[in-house]
């Protein structure tokens, strides 16, 4: 599921984009926020998805390799483990997963089987299929790990996979290591003789309606967010203050301000992060600089207001 962070990412990514296309229909924006989030949830599906497919695959070209006129011992007598594997072939009787596939029409892996054919070839080709083949004990926690490590180590850092998924959707690129993350949570969480169910979007209906509200707030207030922003960095012409550096403090406004159970330092903390991954290296420091002044600023004037921990 999505978490708090990649929500702040992925509304600071919308905040960015109306900005810099000096777009101000709010609803359009937030229609599109909500919308690539959703997309997300078609990457982490694709990628499990992928998962069967390549098993497909192997298998018809074990029954291809049969039917040679010429066919050696290996052919007749294959090593079957892979296509027998256990946790694979729960996910493939999955009605969680056939259902969504069907309802969202995800035919990605038929049309472009060929993203299928890359990624078995890398897995047949590697020391740990040669490793899983050759193990003796057939059980359900041998097979678990190997799934875990054939998704961490062969498909998760494929660069012509994730190029596929960058051409398909761009806002995909920032999602996949998120996506990523998630997938081997789900196969690490997956339990003998259980059913496979896919992961839920949001944890709750407060994460969900944290999206509108801090990408809403942010955007309808961030003007006025300025002249506070500007009287705390005395020393700073406004417009030498880098693009995601001023959003990320505006968005920590809204939440100080807006979000009363969150925490002042969760928000710091959380905005100093994201600002080590989308702006400059110096970006942490000064961001912590201006949000705790603010944040003292704001307290002292009762424009914030936290209720239990985040008085803290």
């Amino acid at each position: 599921m999505i978490n708090r962070r990649h929500i702040r990412v992925k509304v600071m990514q919308s905040v960015y984009a109306m900005q810099q296309s000096h777009n101000d229909d709010i609803i359009r924006e937030e229609k599109f926020l909500k919308h690539s989030i959703l997309k997300m949830f078609d990457l982490y599906v694709l990628n499990i998805q992928l998962l069967v497919e390549v098993q497909k695959l192997a298998a018809k070209k074990i029954a291809l390799s049969k039917k040679k006129i010429l066919a050696t011992k290996e052919d007749l007598q294959p090593n079957t483990k892979f296509i027998d594997n256990k946790l694979i072939t729960i996910i493939a009787e999955s009605i969680s997963l056939e259902s969504y596939v069907e309802v969202n029409t995800l035919t990605n892996w038929e049309q472009d089987i060929e993203y299928v054919r890359i990624i078995l070839d890398k897995l047949q080709k590697s020391e740990l299929y040669k490793k899983y083949a050759d193990t003796v004990e057939d059980s359900f926690k041998i097979d678990k790990a190997f799934v875990i490590d054939f998704f961490k180590e062969i498909i998760a850092p494929n660069e012509k996979l994730a190029e596929y998924y960058e051409d398909k959707m761009i806002s995909w690129v920032d999602d996949i290591p998120f996506v990523n993350t998630w997938v081997t949570r789900s196969l690490s969480k997956q339990k003998k003789n259980t059913s496979f169910v896919l992961g839920v979007l949001y944890k709750d209906d407060d994460d969900e309606q944290f999206v509108s509200n801090l990408f809403r707030k942010t955007v309808l207030k961030e003007k006025s967010y300025e002249q506070d922003i500007t009287d705390k960095t005395p020393n700073w012409e406004t417009d030498r203050i880098a693009d995601i550096d001023m959003i990320l403090i505006k968005m920590a406004m809204t939440e100080f301000i807006n979000f009363s159970s969150i925490p002042i330092r969760v928000t710091i903390n959380e905005y100093i992060e994201i600002s080590k991954d989308y702006s400059t290296t110096k970006s942490s420091y000064f961001i912590n600089g201006v949000l705790d002044k603010i944040s003292k600023e704001f307290t002292k004037e009762k424009r914030i207001v936290k209720i239990g921990r985040g008085l803290l």
